[in-house]
């Protein structure tokens, strides 16, 4: 939108509550139409560039390494040897750009549904997007769900990097999926999955942390901060069939990636599971 000489992004937030946020931006760089939604990268003044799906803010280079860290590093350095990896969604390619900072990953598959994403991803966010040129990476496009489901016992970790609950993205937290993952995995795996604010969306916090302590042993729900998420704060689901997010993380094995990172550091990890009361309380893990 426009106002006045200056343009703006609006992203309507909460449309019944009065919540918006606005970016200004130098230019719309490119949209486009797939078959499953629209996909915008916009030139922003504050931010760089800025993926946008169906009005949803995705990623901005500013800060896109707060989330793209803590989603990849939580569970590849709770699990002690996750060789193969698969990242559901994702088309970015910001997720399998941290994945692969992990010498241990030695095959890491990429299941995104919608292949101009991606397409758009690697012409105009090269920072995330080189990622797919790496020889360990498998990209699919094709749906995440029905890919799981012909792939038992084969993953030590599954990342769903998801857009919000709408669309294409609205089977990705469903009590179904969430077996189909446990399937999925080796007898030691874990999972992390993008899993809302807790501030704007605390029912689904609730019931996706609940299919976690329903089908896995070790269930926990973390965060992080990011600025141009609803309510600065977006947060996961961890699941793990074996190992504990803080008893079997072991600090030293950051140690020689800590230079290549912004966001996560070995306390951070931890501090990450500490949750507000309003919340810690209602979903008891």
């Amino acid at each position: 939108m426009s106002s006045g000489s200056e343009l703006w992004f609006e992203e309507i937030l909460e449309k019944e509550n009065g919540h918006t946020f606005k970016i200004k931006i130098d230019n719309l760089i490119e949209r486009v139409d797939s078959k499953f939604q629209r996909i915008e990268v916009y030139e922003t003044v504050p931010f760089g560039r800025m993926l946008v799906i169906d009005g949803v803010i995705m990623c901005t280079e500013w800060d896109e390494y707060a989330y793209h860290e803590m989603i990849a590093h939580v569970p590849m350095f709770t699990h002690r040897n996750p060789e193969n990896v698969l990242v559901i969604g994702g088309g970015d390619g910001g997720t399998i750009r941290e994945v692969l900072r992990h010498p241990e990953a030695r095959r890491v598959d990429i299941c995104e549904i919608d292949g101009e994403v991606v397409r758009l991803s690697k012409k105009h966010l090269p920072t995330m997007s080189s990622s797919f040129d790496d020889p360990r990476v498998r990209l699919y496009t094709e749906d995440g769900a029905k890919y799981m489901k012909e792939h038992p016992s084969t993953y030590d970790v599954i990342i769903v990097d998801s857009s919000d609950p709408i669309g294409p993205a609205v089977v990705l937290f469903s009590e179904g999926f969430y077996v189909d993952m446990k399937n999925a995995l080796r007898d030691d795996g874990i999972i992390a999955t993008q899993c809302e604010s807790f501030f704007y969306h605390s029912d689904i916090v609730e019931r996706i942390t609940g299919y976690a302590k329903k089908h896995f042993a070790v269930p926990g729900y973390y965060y992080t901060v990011v600025p141009t998420y609803p309510s600065g704060i977006i947060g996961f689901c961890f699941a793990s069939k074996k190992y504990h997010y803080k008893k079997d993380f072991r600090p030293e094995r950051v140690s020689p990636m800590q230079g290549q990172l912004k966001y996560y550091t070995p306390e951070v990890h931890g501090a990450a599971f500490t949750l507000p009361a309003f919340i810690g309380n209602r979903i008891k893990l």
